[in-house]
């Protein structure tokens, strides 16, 4: 269980990683306003409702986790710039045209700063169809607990998460597809 310094720690890391402050030689901070730093209190756990999100979509819509009630769906954190993450793509392809889209959806939250401008070429070039949604300062990833790229999460009708996956899965293969079958079935 990862504990609130530990949390506070990774967030100050991103924040380093992304330019969200310096220092001068003095050690001064400069004068522009502050970042604001997410406190998650605590990580949603297997069993646990999903916290729900609001994200923007490859062409700039709102969605959120709540318009998927009803369906299982399978909850993705990656990056483009994540060798593990472009390697299960294709196969998350084939779980999603494998399954309808009345009863089961793939929400890929990309972590990219840079947003639609990298992930909608990408998506271009590897041909996936599933919903690609941005969290450029990662503070859905933080609030799930997403600790490395890829981290997935499959979530049951209900909204409650089943499963937390982290790495890469070859999602078409029958262990993949049994997974997603089972909270199809289960409720």
């Amino acid at each position: 269980m990862m504990t609130r310094c530990s949390i506070l720690s990774m967030a100050g890391a991103v924040m380093m990683l992304c330019g969200g402050f310096s220092a001068d030689a003095r050690g001064a901070l400069p004068s522009s306003p502050a970042v604001p730093i997410l406190v998650v209190e605590r990580i949603p756990q297997v069993d646990e409702e999903a916290p729900n999100f609001l994200l923007r979509d490859s062409e700039g819509f709102n969605v959120t986790l709540d318009q998927f009630r009803g369906k299982v769906v399978l909850l993705n954190f990656w990056a483009t710039w994540c060798g593990p993450c472009k390697i299960e793509m294709p196969a998350m392809e084939r779980l999603y045209r494998s399954f309808s889209r009345k009863d089961f959806e793939i929400l890929a939250v990309s972590t990219d700063a840079q947003g639609a401008a990298v992930t909608r070429p990408f998506q271009r070039e590897v041909g996936f169809t599933f919903p690609v949604l941005h969290d450029a300062d990662f503070r859905i990833g933080l609030q799930y607990g997403a600790r490395q790229l890829p981290m997935t999460f499959l979530i049951d009708r209900k909204g409650i998460i089943r499963n937390r996956i982290p790495g890469a899965r070859d999602w078409s293969a029958p262990a993949g597809k049994r997974l997603v079958e089972s909270l199809l079935q289960g409720s």
